[in-house]
């Protein structure tokens, strides 16, 4: 277990650094609908420009990634597949990077997560893989770089400021979990091989989404 301030200073790490601590964080999301709180059980890490090639900062700066080579501590938000919305927290003073938050368990506001969800609770399924977090949460593109508030349990966020804008908190763990590594999900060509075993999870948690291998280069490293 660590302390917020513990914490904050690992998001300055690079994103490997921080990602397992993660695990069991409590992050809540206020949108003018209300608040959806999860226990984080799924991230992936996602390094910087030139090191690792299954990141969004690989190639360098654009507008889409500008965020994850911003300062720490916020959300980079991200459309996958033309549907989805990603939520990642930016990681690294010295590199671009950060951490895409793959699934939780929902501690708080749970009818609204299913509504935005469809309707129907499927269970420890509900929020298990990026996208349905994502929706759960009420993620929306221009959520990109909001501050993410580190914080101790019992804290209270304050309603956003307008329709399209959230505030985002997060509180250390409670306690320590079995944590498991290996590949990241779906990613293609080397970033997706053992070769960036950047995954981490609670074990044997049925939040946790399913494996499912990027298509592999001709050569893999």
């Amino acid at each position: 277990m660590i302390s917020p301030v513990e914490l904050t200073t690992l998001f300055d790490q690079h994103p490997v650094e921080l990602a397992p601590h993660l695990l069991g964080c409590e992050l809540s999301v206020t949108t003018e609908d209300g608040t959806v709180s999860v226990r984080l059980t799924e991230v992936e890490a996602y390094g910087g420009h030139g090191e690792d090639p299954g990141s969004h900062a690989y190639r360098g700066q654009t507008l889409r990634n500008a965020t994850m080579f911003g300062p720490p501590r916020q959300a980079y938000v991200y459309r996958s597949y033309g549907i989805h919305r990603c939520l990642n927290l930016v990681a690294g003073a010295e590199q671009a990077g950060g951490i895409l938050l793959r699934a939780g368990e929902v501690t708080q506001g749970r009818d609204l997560a299913v509504l935005r969800r469809g309707g129907k609770d499927t269970s420890a399924k509900l929020l298990s893989g990026p996208g349905r977090l994502g929706q759960g949460l009420g993620i929306t593109l221009p959520m990109d770089g909001t501050d993410v508030r580190i914080t101790e349990p019992g804290y209270i966020p304050d309603p956003p400021a307008a329709p399209t804008e959230a505030t985002m908190a997060l509180i250390p763990a409670a306690s320590s979990y079995s944590v498991r590594t290996g590949p990241r999900v779906g990613v293609s060509g080397t970033g997706g091989t053992e070769a960036f075993p950047w995954r981490f999870w609670v074990d044997a948690h049925p939040t946790v989404s399913q494996y499912r291998p990027g298509k592999l280069p001709a050569n893999p490293a």
